[in-house]
This record gives structure tokens, sequence and C-alpha cells, in this order.
């Protein structure tokens, strides 16, 4: 669905400004600046009364379901300081409790029982300090420092309400690299002949025709015309001689980004590259999937080659070096190929982080 209500958090205890996660990987004005934006953080149907840890920027995180509501919040009890990801489930869906002492907390991380005092009014200072939420393309979506009063935004993605498209959320991919680099090479179409020789990629097709990325006020977008096929080497499917394939990419600022590609026929797909920042080397990606053809078959296909693109690509951008996206344009030479990749630079540039991610 396109729209989806929001799981609002507990009533804060304080206005105050959230302190770093312990541990911070990322420089503190860059991790606040991020920190405004929304990631996914899991899938949703990975997330039931047992309580689940996700790491998100460095903060870790609980994610549970309780009388109906999906809660996001800091994995660690205020009571005594012990995870919550450690616990189980209270019963009959009404949250989880603390593997310690027993307290349960409910929707909006509410505590709701506490065993040693079963009488008494429970201070609202047990609360835990949750977060809002979003479930949309199957995933989980939260944000560290919401703006007030402010709407969700959440990343579109083209065709995923649309009758006649199938709906796929694969399995997520863990890469031990920085977020901005893993969504760059996502954008990157010079090295499909040289990366993807398992997947889809032609190592005698590799000129890059020119292409320019068209500014919008969340990213941009660019479209992308080739012969490079996009179906997979074991496919039976081939596409006519000489097949302009357009590939339309459309970034979300700071880390997610589309593709929409134009099949022969007709069909189309596109796959959301959501790359949430685990911390500043480590990034988990999710990757919703919307398609009009072969509807009809078994998802875990889809889940394969997905799976075969991008480790294909983790294996690459695991030993880039430096390990973090140099922002300075006079760090890295560029070629004509790199304009969406000196887009996406600038773009994160004008957000305000540095010209050098550190960690």
């Amino acid at each position: 669905m396109t729209t989806a209500a929001v799981s609002r958090p507990a009533a804060p205890t304080s206005t105050a400004a959230p302190a770093l996660p312990r541990e911070c990987t990322f420089d503190p004005d860059d991790w606040a600046i991020l920190a405004r934006y929304w990631y996914p953080v899991a899938l949703s149907r990975e997330i039931g009364d047992e309580p689940v840890s996700v790491r998100l920027l460095d903060e870790t995180l609980v994610v549970y379901r309780a009388d109906g509501q999906t809660v996001v919040a800091n994995d660690i009890c205020p009571h005594r300081g012990v995870p919550l990801s450690k616990g189980f489930p209270a019963g009959d869906g009404t949250g989880i409790r603390c593997p310690y002492h027993g307290l349960r907390f409910g929707a909006g991380g509410r505590c709701t029982d506490v065993p040693a005092h079963p009488a008494s009014k429970i201070p609202a200072r047990l609360n835990l300090r949750s977060y809002p939420v979003v479930e949309r393309y199957g995933l989980v979506w939260t944000c560290l420092r919401p703006e007030p009063d402010a709407a969700p935004d959440i990343p579109a993605m083209a065709h995923w309400d649309e009758p006649g498209f199938q709906q796929i959320t694969c399995p997520s991919i863990d890469i031990a690299a920085f977020a901005g680099r893993q969504l760059e090479g996502f954008l990157d179409v010079a090295h499909f002949g040289f990366v993807h020789l398992d997947s889809f990629g032609d190592p005698d097709n590799t000129e890059v025709p020119d292409y320019a990325p068209v500014r919008h006020d969340k990213g941009f977008s660019v479209d992308y015309w080739s012969t490079v096929s996009n179906y997979a080497h074991d496919s039976d499917l081939q596409a006519p001689p000489g097949f302009q394939w357009l590939r339309h990419f459309d970034v979300h600022l700071p880390f997610t980004a589309t593709l929409v590609v134009h099949f022969p026929g007709g069909g189309r797909l596109n796959i959301m590259n959501a790359a949430s920042p685990v911390s500043a080397r480590m990034t988990r990606m999710f990757a919703p999937i919307a398609r009009d053809f072969d509807t009809d078959q078994p998802v875990q296909g889809v889940y394969d080659f997905n799976r075969t693109v991008f480790e294909e690509d983790r294996v690459i951008v695991e030993v880039q070096k430096p390990e973090n996206l140099p922002l300075d344009p006079k760090l890295e030479v560029h070629i004509p190929a790199d304009r969406s990749s000196i887009a996406y630079r600038r773009g994160l540039r004008d957000l305000g982080l540095s010209h050098f991610f550190t960690a």
C-alpha cells in the first residue's frame, strides 16, 4: 500500500536532543543530519510477538508487535539496562517482557506491568524511548530524529500499488561497507560487463552511452538507454537484436534509489535499493520489487537472482578504499560514465554532510 498509519511512540519525557549512540562511528554533525531521515530496519514479515534486535546509525533498537501496533524502541530496559531483545513475548500479543525482572512493554513502548509491584502506579520514566513507525513495501521504516509534525518522508516506489503488478520483498543483505558506497554502486552503469558476469553482464558490451541526471527536490533521476540486456544468462528469453533497454533510476537522498527496467514487450520491473546504515562500516540492504510479468512464478527465483546480483556488487564495495564515500570531488578521479555518481555526491554535500565521512 502507498499509505500507512504512523505508529506513534510514547510521549517523550524530555525534549532534549538524543545523545549520540554508544561507540558512534559517524562524525557527530553527520550523524545528526542522517538521523533526520527515514530508513527501513526490518522486513514486516519477520516481526511478530518475539522481540527482534536491529541497528540503525549505531543505535541498537528492538522491534516487536503489541496490540496490533509495530514498535521500534531503544533496545534497553530503563530499569536495569538489560537488552529487551533478549526478552520474550508477554502473551496474547500484548508486548514483550524484560528477561531480568519481567517488566512488560506494550504499544508505543509503554511499560504496562511491573510484576514486583502489580498494584503500584507505573512511572512514565519506565516507558521506552521509542520512534515513529511506517510499514510500506513490506518493510518497517523508522526515523531516529523526526522533524516535529512532519509527515513521514518514505521514498516513493512506482508501480508498487498498480493493478497487475506483483509485490515482492526480498530478504535483506548485509554488506560490510558504508551505505553511500553501496548505493553509488547501484547507480553505476559502467560495471555491468565486469562485475555481473554470473548474472546479466556482457563483457563484450561495456561502452556507456551518454546520459544526464536531472535534479529534483528529493535527489535526482536518470534515464539510461543501452543495449545491455537485463535477462539472466540462464534465461530462455532474449531481446530483439539492437533492442534499447531503458533503465530509469530515481534517487531519494540520502541512501535510497529505485530502478525501473523496461523489458521487451512492455514489461516493467521496479527494484528499490534501500541502503540502511547500520553503522559507517555496515549496511543492511533492503530490496522490494514490483513487476508485471511472470507474476504466477515462485518468488524464490527472484530472491535467488537478486541475491546473485547484489553479492557480485558486495564483493567490490567491501574492498573499496577509502571505506567511506569521499564527497570532495578532488579526492577521486572521475570519467564521463560517473555522472550519476557525481550527482549523488553533490546531493549528499547539499544535505550538509561533511566532505569526507569519518569513522
